[in-house]
């Protein structure tokens, strides 16, 4: 007997009387047959064939398809097959009658290959011994033969697209590494049309395409293999909006410059291990040793053996070769995070890359859910990769936390998750060899390719083991009044945490009486399996036991807006010297009532920040309620102010002062800017979500506050979104209120945004017209003023230099009558760059000295920065490109101290245009490369338009034409979204002939 499914689903039977089988029926034998050897229920089978809509006579249908089954099968002597279970239905094929294990048996007997499956140079230069290859090729290729058309062809199930999707996944990562070996052993020839009919039915898969361009370029045929590159950056950036993966980048820039790394093997590759990328730099930075950020797992873990075995079996069954997603889904308390983070420990050492953890907030009483992008940031974060180098949008972090796991074998714990949506791009790529780890309250039907695990409450063996180990000996002697107390818990784990603590701390009590006690409430506590209801009643209970002390700042914590809070803030919110409050925060966090995921910031369990808000709303005065959260309100902006003060201390008097907060013990401030830059970056979110709080009040300023406070931290560090967002809810609040002084200050701010980052001149400008009509309506001098340097600065961008002049000019003499010095240095450097520009050279530098002394008597470190490379631009006009250089150099340095990356960015790019100026195009090159590559990271179009723009030029400099073209199309392209006279030049490059000879390098 012989079973099919890859291709149509069929039983190939000995003898001619064996009955054949309608569709419905080949449809379960099929599903039963994609998970041979394990026991399916018949729910799971309804399930499988219907989704959540069977229709009345489902079981019935089952229950009919397996007897159709099993007759098949005694037909031709095998109903041992097809055995019942007390759990279910289980079918076992003997080796050699299932085409699918024959296919995965043969895949799995092929040593795994190359770690990054986007790399094939790699792999193809790897001396592994040719025979060994060419034998593992063979197997592969023997598997692939198996495979007759579309798995599952011919039936229609609900299962049937998401088990399509996975076997197709399987073949199509069998054909990669087919392909990798095949190009190791030097068979480029054969392989172009065999990827090239593969890419055409995947046309999105990277490492497909990199296999194709590879083989092409051995072939000979490089300009199909670049042709291939681009035709797959146009389908990726029009269907998914993403660019490709860095292992793809720098095969391309190979294949161009026709790197020796990728050139063909010999025909007898030598036996030494595969070597490092032949493109990668000699001195490739090592990646840091992965971290655990799993919370801590409970060393009373009891039970869970089943469900524990299947994650370990699911990530087994892949043999580490592609991403697992396993979502774990059940109702809130069942211990769906307990049961990850557990299984997350005990697999840890399977994962050396790393171990994370975020919690997206799905359920979070009083929080939006966590968007994609806030946890692709702390993902990426736990990876190691800097905040500063952390994209802006959504698809760019996506694709760079898919280019990171690549090539690591990393743990991911994904808890609290709303839906599908919300987690998809956080998801790795096919070729990841990852573990996800998802738990949701609801069912992900949508996630194809998961495996997906319904927890239920405790088995009552596992209840009491629990409720014992946290009790001790009182459980044993009292067996029949445990059984009880868990019955009125309702078996669920958290229930009966929570009952067990509350008795444990009870040395007078008696299992009997806590089980009396919880007869009391038995209504609420008998939901406890189908709502959340019970479940407060339980921690009800728990919130009971607390001293009157712990019970209000245990009410007080559910009205904090951010995710988490450390000891400082606490003790604002409630008012109480730092020691007693940090005291109270380590009770609850005893109690099991609040969780610390990280030293000295504490934060609740979803379903205890819910009751503690509702207790708060129950036991404390709406008056009560306000004052404290108005207190932590006022922490949050002291110590922001403070800590921006530091950092730009310049525009110290446009900010709101802040005073220091009446509480028993204020918080200390950060003492320098270190200190600063760590608190911001630690408490952002929070910051964030204080920001929206005070936004639904009319009558509160805290918004606007926050906004003005905030600016240039957000601005100057690349937290464009943020900035946009904390402004947008700020000129809310100010229309609201009528206050036109925050109103025109807040448009200063988000025109900054607009201009410096996105370069959207003319929305820039927009928002500083309307504010400068505000401002001269309320007579607000310094906004008045700001608002026309700006203009100064558009009118500049746009080489207007007259409008920008006469608003400089206006601006210069306000910020003189108002005694301040960074506006009037600001205004200086700006005047200096239209001096510059109209060959006025000696006003120029005069100006831009004169910016540069007020920057630095102000302690100004951007500003020191931006006049620096002015000076360094001018010094370029002049011909002093050594002088040049030496500033931008200043400049870079005072960029990469203080963390500034546009400022980086830009005197990168001043650097090489320096270089290629002194004829040094290799080292204008570099430069220019760097300064895109940091635009890049952070969103920033001017500075990602000007790299482009120089690497056009200096790529003709060195006879590379088509380099050189693309270059100019892209800054082109930028210019014209930019809308600034760069265009023009760019179109004129691309129109002029190529030169006659190369200057430079080759």
């Amino acid at each position: 007997m012989r079973f099919t499914v890859l291709g149509p689903v069929e039983v190939q039977a000995p003898g001619p009387d064996s009955p054949g089988l309608a569709p419905r029926h080949r449809a379960v034998l099929a599903y039963l047959l994609l998970h041979a050897g394990v026991v399916i229920s018949a729910d799971r089978l309804v399930d499988a064939m219907w989704g959540p809509l069977p229709p009345d006579s489902a079981r019935a249908q089952i229950q009919t398809t397996i007897a159709a089954i099993r007759r098949m099968l005694r037909a031709s002597g095998a109903d041992h097959m097809l055995a019942t279970r007390p759990a279910g239905y289980v079918i076992t094929p003997e080796p050699g009658q299932l085409d699918l294990q024959e296919f995965t048996g043969l895949i799995a007997k092929a040593p795994a290959g190359t770690d990054d499956a986007t790399n094939t140079a790699d792999a193809a230069n790897a001396p592994a011994a040719a025979a060994s290859d060419a034998d593992t090729a063979d197997r592969i290729r023997t598997a692939l033969a198996l495979w007759r058309g579309e798995p599952l062809a011919d039936i229609t199930a609900h299962y049937v697209p998401g088990a399509r999707a996975r076997l197709n996944g399987q073949r199509l990562a069998a054909v990669e590494r087919l392909a990798e070996l095949e190009l190791s052993l030097g068979r480029h020839d054969d392989l172009v049309d065999e990827l090239t009919a593969h890419l055409a039915a995947n046309p999105l898969r990277e490492r497909l395409c990199c296999q194709l361009m590879l083989a092409l370029h051995r072939a000979g045929r490089q300009p199909e293999a670049l042709r291939v590159a681009r035709d797959f950056r146009a389908a990726l950036a029009e269907e998914q909006g993403l660019d490709p993966g860095h292992a793809f980048t720098r095969l391309e820039q190979d294949i161009l410059r026709d790197a020796p790394g990728l050139r063909a093997p010999a025909s007898t590759p030598s036996s030494a291990s595969a070597s490092a990328p032949a493109s990668a730099p000699a001195s490739a930075p090592a990646r840091p040793q992965g971290s655990n950020f799993l919370p801590y797992d409970v060393p009373d873990f009891t039970g869970r053996d089943g469900e524990l075995d299947g994650l370990t079996r699911q990530w087994t069954g892949n043999s580490g070769a592609v991403v697992t997603i396993s979502a774990i889904d059940g109702m809130a308390g069942v211990g769906k995070t307990t049961l990850a983070v557990h299984a997350g420990h005990r697999l840890a050492d399977q994962f050396p890359d790393g171990q994370l953890f975020v919690d997206l907030q799905a359920h979070t009483a009083g929080q939006a859910p966590l968007d994609a992008g806030a946890a692709l940031e702390v993902l990426l974060g736990q990876l190691g990769v800097p905040a500063k180098h952390i994209p802006a949008s959504v698809a760019d972090r996506a694709a760079l936390w898919r280019s990171e796991l690549s090539d690591r074998r990393v743990l991911a714990v994904l808890d609290n998750t709303l839906g599908t949506d919300q987690i998809r791009p956080l998801l790795p790529g096919a070729s990841s060899r990852a573990l996800i780890l998802i738990t949701s309250r609801r069912r992900l039907t949508d996630l194809d390719g998961a495996h997906a695990l319904s927890m239920d409450v405790l088995p009552a063996a596992d209840a009491v083991e629990l409720f014992a180990s946290i009790v001790g000996e009182r459980a044993t002697a009292e067996p029949l009044a445990v059984l009880d107390v868990l019955q009125l818990c309702g078996f669920l784990p958290l229930a009966v945490r929570i009952a067990a603590a509350r008795l444990h701390h009870r040395r007078s009590w008696t299992v009997a009486y806590l089980a009396d006690r919880l007869r009391d409430q038995r209504r609420r506590l008998a939901e406890l399996a189908t709502s959340e209801r019970g479940v407060a009643a339980a921690f009800t209970l728990s919130y009971q036991q607390l001293t009157p002390d712990q019970r209000r700042m245990f009410r007080l914590l559910g009205l904090q807006p951010g995710r988490d809070i450390g000891p400082h803030a606490a003790a604002a919110l409630a008012g109480l010297p730092f020691d007693q409050a940090e005291t109270l925060l380590e009770d609850l966090l005893d109690a099991h009532v609040l969780i610390q995921l990280t030293p000295g910031r504490y934060t609740f369990h979803d379903l205890l920040r819910e009751h503690a808000l509702a207790t708060a709303a129950a036991e404390e005065q709406l008056q009560a309620r306000r004052e404290a959260v108005d207190r932590l309100v006022h922490h949050y902006l002291h110590t922001a102010s403070a800590a921006v003060d530091h950092l730009y201390p310049e525009g110290r008097n446009r900010r709101p002062r802040i005073p220091a907060p009446d509480t028993p013990t204020p918080a200390p401030t950060p003492r320098d800017g270190a200190e600063a830059i760590a608190w911001l970056d630690v408490e952002r979110a929070n910051l964030m979500a204080v920001g929206q709080y005070p936004a639904e009040d009319d009558g509160r300023p805290h918004t606007s506050q926050l906004a003005a406070t905030l600016h240039r931290y957000l601005l100057g560090h690349a937290h464009q979104a943020d900035a946009l967002t904390l402004h947008d809810l700020a000129l809310r609040a100010s229309r609201r209120s009528g206050d036109t002084t925050a109103e025109a200050r807040t448009l200063i701010d988000v025109g900054e945004v607009h201009f410096w980052w996105h370069g959207a001149y003319e929305q820039a400008a927009e928002h500083y017209r309307h504010a400068l009509g505000l401002a001269r309506e309320s007579g607000d001098r310094i906004a008045a003023a700001r608002a026309l340097q700006n203009l100064a600065d558009v009118a500049r961008r746009r080489r207007d230099h007259d409008r920008a002049h006469g608003h400089g000019v206006e601006a210069l003499s306000l910020f003189r009558e108002l005694g301040d010095r960074a506006g009037e240095a600001r205004c200086l450097t700006g005047l200096g760059i239209d001096h510059e520009r109209q060959g006025r050279y000696e006003e120029a530098h005069d100006h831009h000295r004169q910016a540069l002394h007020a920057y630095r008597e102000t302690g100004s470190r951007i500003g020191e920065t931006i006049v620096l490379n002015n000076i360094g631009l001018l010094y370029q006009r002049q011909g002093r490109y050594a002088e040049a250089r030496r500033h931008h150099d200043d400049a870079l340095e005072l960029s990469r101290r203080f963390d500034f990356p546009g400022d980086e960015a830009e005197s990168l790019n001043a650097l090489a245009e320096a270089a290629r100026s002194m004829g040094d195009a290799d080292r204008a090159a570099v430069e220019h490369d760097s300064a895109l590559a940091l635009a890049r990271e952070f969103g920033y179009l001017p500075e990602q338009a000007r790299a482009h723009r120089g690497l056009a030029h200096v790529h003709r400099d060195l006879g590379r034409t088509d380099l050189a073209h693309d270059h100019a199309r892209q800054a082109l392209d930028l210019y014209t979204a930019l809308a600034v006279p760069e265009a023009d030049e760019i179109r004129a490059f691309l129109a002029e002939p190529a030169p006659v000879t190369a200057v430079g390098g080759a």
